[in-house]
């Protein structure tokens, strides 16, 4: 199996200090724990530099191609260069560094299209810093929705282009799925249509099996309103949108229960009842899961024809270059994308 692309992320972020340290954890515990092969696709440079600032040198391999790197990876970083023409200084994001950002996710996706890598890891970007050099997506997830449409064709199967779903989670304990994302919170009633609800349920339920291997999901879904609102008295979504969609894919086969009062849907207990758990919108969904393993989290986007998995933490400009990073994330994140590609294979064999 090829090795996995990891993106740069923002260079002035801690995407460049968590890589060195996953690097150098799987040197540690390759023996007993051993970490999925990975290249970087991102300036050789800024990494030896950032290296050489948290005291923590590491032997940087530039390939040209990405057919060795499993056996590369034992005694070097493997790096894909990707040339940054700016300065870079730790924890200072530039919109110079916009085009090169955005270069490095590309190349990560084409690397895959064209089987030479076998999924995709992505480290935190800064959406602002992409924004001031006219950036047209909301963020990672509808960006490489749009690639995946650009590079894989149509099928009689799939003839629609690719949905991305975003999903967050915590090995087997909590996955979570916000049926809407990056929208103001004001905007939610009117974005939580029924047909958008159908295709993230479909979506979820899809990847469950092919993904995770889970031949029988199970699926509970959040109300929109308190008390998943309250037979009507505290808000109509319920009735009107939520609970039809929960029926109609009842009528297809899946195990989906619903809607639920959120706030009693993500304790110890109320987790053993379900697989993953839909909720309606960014903050009712990444709240429990953040607050669970704010550290190891995984950003994964289903709906796509490659795997693509994220740390779930941002740039910590703040940090960046300290040393302080933790990489517990992207180590989770490596190994989540390695354990959905062998699902997704074992699927294609039965």
């Amino acid at each position: 199996m090829p090795a996995l692309a990891l993106t740069m992320g923002d260079p002035a972020g801690i995407g460049p200090d968590i890589t060195i340290k996953t690097w150098l954890r799987h040197q540690k515990t390759k023996a007993s724990s051993p970490i999925p092969a990975f290249f970087v696709i991102a300036d050789p440079a800024l990494i030896a530099d950032r290296a050489d600032a948290m005291g923590l040198p590491v032997p940087v391999q530039v390939i040209e191609t990405t057919e060795k790197v499993d056996d590369i990876f034992n005694t070097a970083l493997p790096v894909l260069p990707l040339t940054l023409t700016d300065p870079v200084k730790a924890g200072v994001t530039s919109p110079d560094y916009a085009e090169a950002i955005v270069a490095s996710i590309v190349r990560a996706v084409e690397l895959v299209a064209s089987e030479q890598a076998s999924g995709v890891v992505t480290n935190p970007i800064a959406k602002a810093t992409l924004y001031a050099r006219a950036f047209k997506h909301p963020g990672h997830t509808e960006f490489l929705g749009d690639l995946a449409g650009r590079h894989w064709p149509r099928t009689p199967a799939e003839p629609h282009a690719p949905h991305p779903v975003m999903m967050l989670a915590d090995g087997d304990r909590l996955r979570v799925v916000p049926a809407t994302i990056h929208i103001p919170l004001a905007d939610v009633p009117k974005t939580l249509t029924k047909e958008r609800l159908l295709m993230v349920i479909a979506t979820t339920h899809i990847a469950l099996q092919r993904d995770f291997g889970l031949q029988k999901p199970r699926i509970a879904v959040t109300g929109l309103n308190p008390h998943a609102g309250e037979s009507g008295a505290l808000g109509r979504e319920e009735i009107e949108i939520i609970s039809p969609v929960i029926e109609s894919m009842r009528r297809q086969g899946v195990d989906v229960t619903g809607p639920h009062p959120a706030d009693t849907l993500f304790h110890e207990a109320a987790r053993t009842r379900y697989d993953a758990a839909i909720a309606m919108y960014h903050d009712q969904a990444l709240v429990p899961l953040k607050t669970l393993a704010f550290d190891s989290g995984v950003n994964i986007t289903l709906g796509l024809p490659f795997v693509r998995t994220s740390p779930d933490h941002g740039t910590a400009f703040d940090i960046a270059g300290t040393g302080e990073a933790k990489a517990t994330s992207l180590i989770a994140s490596l190994q989540m994308a390695a354990r959905m590609i062998a699902c997704r294979q074992q699927s294609a064999t039965q």
